[in-house]
């Protein structure tokens, strides 16, 4: 059976909803109202999807140091996945109602894991909806599995890994947000306005069409080979506000067949700390 490691369509995973060996997730959240992904969730999701929350599932404990979304521990990480019934052998497809800028969240954290059976599907819950295929109310129960605990953190770049290689000029780094926040015109989340300086403005949403759905790979590959000109796709790194956003944009590289480029986790918020221990 074929493999989905980037984007899946509805129609195929319409097709494996009875699959056990396919499991989905819903990721849908909202900065404004962290709960309210909970709640349309339990009003209704693609049948079989467990829930998860990118504050108590996807991230970490914020710190004094960290940004606002740090990395989760490997062990809790793997022990929720395990819950849900995740094995290193399942086909793993993770949705949102935003064009996946959550759900690429957990598309990238179970990469970090070494899970490379894992894909966004492609239009989200809206497509799924239009296509008016199935929704249920209940929550799956599934037999919990182990799911062992490993990670690459060559996948991920520090605040000071960053600060290094961009003085280095040795990465392109690419910020997720939008051109108002990236410009310091308005800042709704975060302190202070702004960028880091070196960085390169692609927001997340360039990566999509007027459908929300992702563009083609050929048109995406040729806009992110626009922005880093001769530089290889390992030598890029994506950042946003917090880390979450940014994952939709190594998606789309990967998904344009420019693989290898890292996460800078910390992003915005954990750069904006790293100035203020400076001073």
């Amino acid at each position: 059976m074929k493999i989905y490691k980037t984007l899946v369509s509805s129609q195929v995973l319409v097709n494996q909803l009875t699959n056990p060996h396919w499991i989905v997730v819903d990721c849908r959240f909202s900065l404004g109202n962290t709960e309210a992904g909970r709640r349309d969730y339990l009003l209704g999701h693609i049948p079989t999807a467990h829930y998860a929350h990118l504050d108590d599932d996807l991230s970490g404990p914020v710190t004094g140091a960290s940004g606002r979304h740090p990395l989760p521990d490997p062990l809790e990480l793997s022990q929720t996945l395990g819950a849900w019934g995740i094995t290193p052998n399942s086909q793993v497809v993770v949705y949102d109602d935003a064009g996946g800028a959550i759900a690429a969240r957990l598309w990238w954290l179970l990469r970090w894991l070494g899970h490379d059976k894992v894909a966004v599907l492609n239009g989200g819950w809206q497509h799924w909806h239009a296509l008016g295929y199935p929704v249920q109310e209940t929550v799956p129960v599934s037999l919990p599995a182990p799911y062992p605990v490993a990670q690459d953190d060559s996948a991920w770049l520090t605040t000071e890994q960053v600060n290094e290689a961009l003085e280095a000029q040795s990465i392109v780094l690419l910020d997720a947000r939008t051109a108002e926040r990236f410009e310091g015109r308005d800042e709704p989340i975060d302190p202070i306005a702004g960028h880091v300086p070196g960085a390169i403005n692609y927001p997340f949403q360039s990566n999509l069409d007027r459908n929300g759905q992702f563009k083609k790979p050929g048109m995406l590959r040729a806009a992110y080979q626009a922005q880093i000109e001769d530089h290889t796709p390992n030598e890029v790194v994506h950042m946003c506000g917090s880390g979450v956003t940014a994952c939709h944009n190594l998606l789309a590289m990967e998904y344009a067949e420019l693989p290898g480029s890292r996460l800078y986790v910390g992003s915005w918020s954990e750069w904006l700390l790293s100035l203020s221990t400076q001073k």
